[in-house]
């Protein structure tokens, strides 16, 4: 996960916050005045997605910290918020949406944190339940190489009882949470899917035993913890691989420290294929039986999706009965033939989640 290259937005280049992350890289590092520069080397490289994985650009963040998780009105969305700390992955996943969505993709870090701070203030002063998480545009560990931003999080949440932090990621970047004073209000989750997968779709990651070692490092420390099987991937031989993984997943953590596990299925952008193709040509990933699906991402046929969801559902909750399970973009058809019934026989789903949350991280309503 080595970087190459430094460069650093000019009107930041003094703060506190650049000249720790400079004491970090020790690489060369160019101060900027003008930000097509950047963009500019990345744009024309011959693989701008390998070239922006390389290059770290320190700057400001000028929009909003806090935002809203950009779901679809076609799906079943959390309710999730977002905490946008930064951009791009060092990681290498060919499924990956970033490779397609930023325009050129930009490892890029805001340091702007007495804006971000003071954001997290209003957010804490609301009277409702707040779930935010770091890893939408990003991985919310790869930055603790670089940076002390969970040494900075961790205890401002962990001062509040509104809301909790999620930290989602591929990595086993956990050392820094360690002697954190957390109070259970940050949840550290973790990706998983098969070793085929793993091995295959995501390079420069960490192994699956690896993820789950982290994992219950975390909870010995005493973090909730969560997990997440999105994308999964159906191939042949899948489903004895996801229970397999299932297995391994309840043999490394207890139960009753879960908060949630997530159930999602590959889907993607028609203009993410080519750059698939292009990056990973011996990837089988985009050939599977896809349909067009009413928010216009290519999705797996749904009674493909229904039945491996059934399958991974059914094992977990032979195991862990009550742990909250749930779905990531899928409509009512899908929750009702998949887990029995609907979210909104429940309330809704951001009510679901809150209420877990309740449970394990001691939020108050």
């Amino acid at each position: 996960m080595r970087l190459s290259k430094l460069y650093i937005d000019h009107q930041v280049a003094d703060t506190a916050e650049v000249l720790a992350v400079r004491s970090h890289v020790h690489v060369p590092s160019v101060i900027i005045n003008d930000v097509r520069e950047v963009f500019d080397t990345v744009s024309s490289a011959k693989d701008p997605v390998r070239k922006g994985k390389d290059i770290l650009f320190l700057t400001q963040n000028k929009g909003a910290f806090v935002r809203k998780c950009p779901g679809t009105r076609y799906y079943t969305c959390c309710g999730y918020k977002i905490l946008h700390i930064g951009t791009f992955c060092v990681m290498d996943c060919s499924y990956c949406i970033l490779q397609s969505y930023f325009h050129p993709p930009v490892l890029q870090y805001f340091v702007n944190h007495n804006d971000m701070l003071a954001e997290l203030d209003d957010l804490f002063a609301e009277k409702t339940i707040s779930r935010i998480g770091t890893g939408e545009f990003t991985d919310s560990m790869i930055w603790e190489w670089w940076t002390g931003l969970s040494g900075l999080l961790v205890p401002k949440f962990s001062g509040q009882s509104r809301a909790v932090l999620e930290l989602k990621t591929k990595t086993t970047a956990i050392e820094g949470l360690k002697d954190l004073p957390h109070n259970r209000k940050t949840i550290v989750a973790w990706s998983l899917n098969t070793e085929k997968v793993i091995h295959s779709e995501e390079r420069r990651t960490t192994s699956l035993s690896a993820r789950l070692r982290a994992a219950a490092t975390c909870e010995s420390w005493g973090y909730p913890v969560a997990f997440h099987f999105d994308p999964m991937v159906i191939y042949d031989g899948c489903e004895e691989d996801y229970k397999q993984v299932i297995r391994q997943l309840f043999s490394y953590v207890s139960a009753d420290n879960i908060v949630w596990i997530s159930l999602g299925s590959f889907r993607f952008m028609p203009s993410l294929k080519p750059i698939i193709q292009q990056r990973f040509p011996d990837s089988k990933i985009v050939y599977g039986e896809f349909i067009s699906g009413i928010d216009n991402k290519m999705r797996y046929f749904k009674p493909l999706r229904i039945a491996l969801y059934q399958k991974v559902a059914s094992w977990i909750k032979d195991i862990a009965p009550d742990v909250l399970v749930y779905f990531c973009m899928e409509d009512d058809e899908v929750w009702e033939k998949s887990l029995g019934f609907v979210p909104a026989d429940q309330g809704s789903l951001p009510e679901m989640l809150d209420k877990s949350a309740v449970k394990h991280c001691g939020l108050k309503r």
